[in-house]
């Protein structure tokens, strides 16, 4: 008898009626293996409410998605800002090339003080740029309009040209001088389609040249200073319910000082929204956390009015004075404190308030005079100083809700799921009665698959959570997949998961600093990643309350933890010895004291390892995951002992166990982060999962002993003879989920169900007695697990079909590998 045929009858349908359900469903012409489930549905039971802003996304600016991404200019470097501060490799003339001379100027005669450096172009010479990826794209027929800021003698000749490597791309154009700084455009219109073009501009006499820019007329909705139209088309067909911006890591770092003379010109600062908004020729540009340069022309004006144009909440974050994303500082100047919280209540007046206050005049001069009606706002982002940063915080929220009662103040947890950080900020936010805290973690796709049940326990008194940030670590369809799972239990628990949004959002696939991504792109084309599928899936059909249901489970396989052992750095010259690997009965299964060679351990590529005065050294302080192995993949039941000295460099140990390969096993982190935490870590195909954290740091020339001892599942973990800390990995990766959501306006249950193994899950519906129609629109994204989408192919596509096959109780098998959304109609 088979598992469904005992779970029906256990939940009261008679064996006829499953019989007659399991008919419904076409026999495969070929043996096919196949897993019996059930789901059953509730439909008189209350469930949560969904609300429009479930879903949405978050923008921050990394793998170039602002310049030379969504925003659509396509000259880089147009105002010969770059910077070493920016990146070790720029210059004022990154991405220019100079025909005659060319020089970079930063003087009095410049044409703003936050925008520094400009070009002296000498009589007869002329610059060209090569924009990004392979070059400026152009499309036959469309416009392009050109503007430069210049200064010349009045009748001097700028000639504008535009064209790749066969010759012109459109036909040149004049513009002559006046005298003085001024502002001048032109009108391109591309006779060839080219994604190699070069703009140049020559000139006649000398002359002074800033702010060279060339825009596509063709924009996102027609909005001037605009967004790129695919990306931004991609983004909206979404159909977001908020967005989220500017980032991110780039929010909380570097100086938190304004761009000021008195401070320098500071050009490592967090992000403050008053660089970005204002003429695009008077904002300053910044070093970006991520490596290159940020020109701020997509500022918080831009967000806003992109969230509006796709029907999103604007959902902003402010730098909070305590640094994240490794830095780990906080700001002790209370002067500098106050003026962030008077930028933020300035923002807040900027967004809402009348045409005729002070910021909302500047809102109203760069064309929307109406208020952008900001609900949310966030103060901070991924501290790991839980306690200054809660301190801090507490001083905007109440500054916010003194002056914007209205307005919804969110807080956070930190940058990781689970560990101290998380567990102090998550305290304090709930004895400060925070109505929302923004949760982020990118983990393996079996964590997911793991935790789809993270929310069932969350205190339901306490704050809600906005789930900032998630990814699996990779944009194969297992890790889509794996997301659509948990989805599945975000929607479940829609009552306390208020928010959610997937990151990142964009990457240009010639400057990627992250992955996964939703969105990839280059010059000429943008592509859905397989995980946009399935994002865009569950928000075009999200519904409006939940319907609870049940569904039985797959059968758990599990086994002692098995595997090699390994040694590993992280930036960091370390020195091992002494390793020892002893079976549970006492059998020694390794040893070894480097009195000789090293010849029984693998490496694994990075880093320089070699025996030093008999210690296994890693010498290189900037490789990163130097892992050596050795041992058998099937050792179970051991205890692993290691002597460790780190010698130099930013982190400490990473001692490894359970190594099937080198994307599967876990380590002992000891000082990551930049020596500021010691956890647990499971790798498996290369996506890591935390599974224990502890704030922890390494000593330099100290000799550790590190103790692992492995029986079972169970883990225990030993530093210098005292235990550190314990777990146990027995809990079940399920890979069969499912929720049941109601559309009110259609009056549609949208049944929702992930299968992410590699048989079919022929499976039992019981619609509880609800009365629908025998028709059901179905939606299927199915692919083998290692599937990618890629510019050129896209294997995860969605398929439509319908099933005929609906009744109160029917059967419907759901393919390997797949997400599918039924959407049946109530009668």
């Amino acid at each position: 008898m088979s598992r469904t045929y005992r779970t029906r009858l256990r939940l009261g349908l008679s064996a006829t009626a499953l019989l007659a359900a399991t008919a419904l469903v076409p026999v495969p012409a070929h043996a096919e293996a196949v897993t019996d489930y059930a789901i059953t549905v509730d439909p008189d039971a209350t469930g949560a409410a969904i609300g429009d802003t479930m879903y949405g996304v978050f923008f921050e600016d990394i793998n170039r998605a602002a310049d030379g991404g969504l925003y659509a200019e396509l000259v880089q470097n147009r105002s010969f800002e770059y910077s070493t501060a920016d990146n070790a490799a720029y210059t004022p003339l990154t991405s220019w090339t100079a025909d005659g001379t060319a020089e970079a100027a930063d003087d009095a005669g410049r044409l703003d003080d936050r925008n520094r450096t400009y070009l002296k172009l000498a009589a007869g010479s002329s610059v060209t740029n090569a924009g990004y990826n392979t070059g400026i794209r152009v499309e036959r027929g469309k416009r392009y309009d050109f503007s430069v800021w210049a200064r010349a003698e009045a009748g001097t000749t700028l000639t504008i040209g535009l064209k790749d490597a066969a010759g012109a791309l459109a036909g040149a154009r004049q513009v002559t001088a006046e005298g003085g700084w001024r502002k001048y455009t032109a009108t391109l219109t591309a006779t060839r389609t080219s994604n190699r073009g070069r703009l140049s501009v020559a000139t006649t006499a000398d002359a002074a040249l800033d702010m060279v820019s060339l825009f596509p007329r063709d924009t996102y909705k027609g909005q001037p200073n605009g967004l790129r139209k695919d990306l931004a088309e991609k983004i909206a067909a979404l159909d977001p319910g908020f967005v989220r911006f500017p980032g991110g890591c780039l929010v909380n770092t570097g100086s938190m000082e304004d761009y000021s003379e008195a401070s320098g010109y500071q050009r490592k600062r967090a992000y403050q929204w008053k660089d970005t908004v204002g003429p695009v020729e008077t904002r300053a540009t910044n070093a970006n956390f991520w490596g290159y340069n940020q020109s701020y022309g997509l500022g918080y004006y831009e967000y806003f009015r992109f969230a509006e144009d796709i029907g999103a909440m604007p959902l902003p974050v402010v730098p909070a004075l305590v640094t994240g994303c490794g830095q780990n500082r906080a700001t002790d100047d209370e002067a500098l404190l106050q003026r962030h919280i008077q930028d933020t209540l300035d923002l807040i007046e900027f967004a809402n308030g009348p045409a005729g206050s002070t910021w909302g005049k500047v809102r109203a001069r760069m064309g929307h005079p109406e208020p952008f009606h900001l609900t949310h706002l966030a103060v901070g982002n991924e501290e790991n100083l839980p306690e200054a940063f809660y301190a801090r915080f507490a001083k905007f929220r109440a500054a916010i809700e003194a002056e914007y009662p209205d307005i919804t103040v969110v807080s956070n947890s930190g940058p990781d799921d689970s560990g101290t950080t998380f567990d102090t900020a998550w305290r304090l936010n709930r004895e400060g009665g925070v109505d929302l805290v923004d949760e982020h973690y990118y983990n393996s796709p079996e964590w997911f698959l793991q935790n789809n049940d993270r929310y069932d326990s969350y205190d339901r008194r306490g704050p809600e959570v906005f789930l900032g940030e998630y990814a699996s670590q990779g944009n194969a369809w297992r890790n889509a997949l794996s997301e659509a799972a948990y989805m599945t239990g975000l929607e479940r628990n829609a009552d306390i998961v208020k928010l959610a949004s997937y990151a990142p959002l964009l990457a240009n696939e010639d400057y990627v600093q992250w992955r996964p991504d939703l969105i990839w792109f280059n010059n000429r084309a943008s592509w859905n990643s397989a995980n946009y599928e399935v994002q865009k899936l569950f928000m075009n059909n999200t519904g409006d309350r939940v319907v609870p249901s049940t569904a039985t489970t797959t059968p758990a396989v599990s086994g002692p933890i098995t595997g090699a052992v390994g040694l590993s750095t992280w930036a960091t010259s370390a020195a091992y010895d002494d390793v020892r690997v002893t079976a549970a009965d006492g059998r020694s299964l390794f040893a070894d004291d480097f009195s000789g060679d090293a010849s029984r351990w693998t490496h694994s590529g990075a880093g320089s390892w070699s025996v030093q005065d008999g210690q296994y050294a890693q010498t290189d302080e900037t490789a990163e995951n130097t892992l050596v192995t050795v041992g058998d993949p099937a050792w179970q039941n051991y205890d692993l002992h290691v002597g460790a000295t780190k010698k130099a460099g930013k982190e400490g140990f990473l001692v490894a166990f359970g190594v099937k390969d080198t994307g599967n096993y876990y380590w002992w982190n000891l000082g990551g982060w930049n020596n500021t935490r010691s956890a647990v870590e499971q790798a498996v195909d290369g996506g890591k999962s935390t599974l224990i954290d502890k704030a922890g740091s390494i000593e330099t020339g100290r000799a550790y002993d590190i103790d692992v001892k492995v029986r079972g599942r169970q883990v225990t973990l030993y530093l210098d003879g005292e235990e550190w800390g314990s777990f146990t990995d027995d809990k079940p990766a399920e890979p069969f989920r499912q929720v049941v959501t109601e559309d009110v306006r259609t009056g549609d249950l949208i049944v929702k169900v992930v299968n992410a193994q590699d048989t079919s899950a022929r499976t039992a519906v019981d619609l509880g007695g609800a009365r629908v129609a025998s028709r059901a629109r179905v939606t299927t994204l199915a692919a083998g697990q290692d599937a990618v989408n890629t510019e050129t192919d896209t294997p995860v596509t969605p398929v439509t079909s319908t099933f005929s096959g609906v009744a109160a109780t029917f059967s419907y098998t759901f393919p390997a590998n797949s997400v599918t959304f039924l959407r049946i109609r109530q009668r």
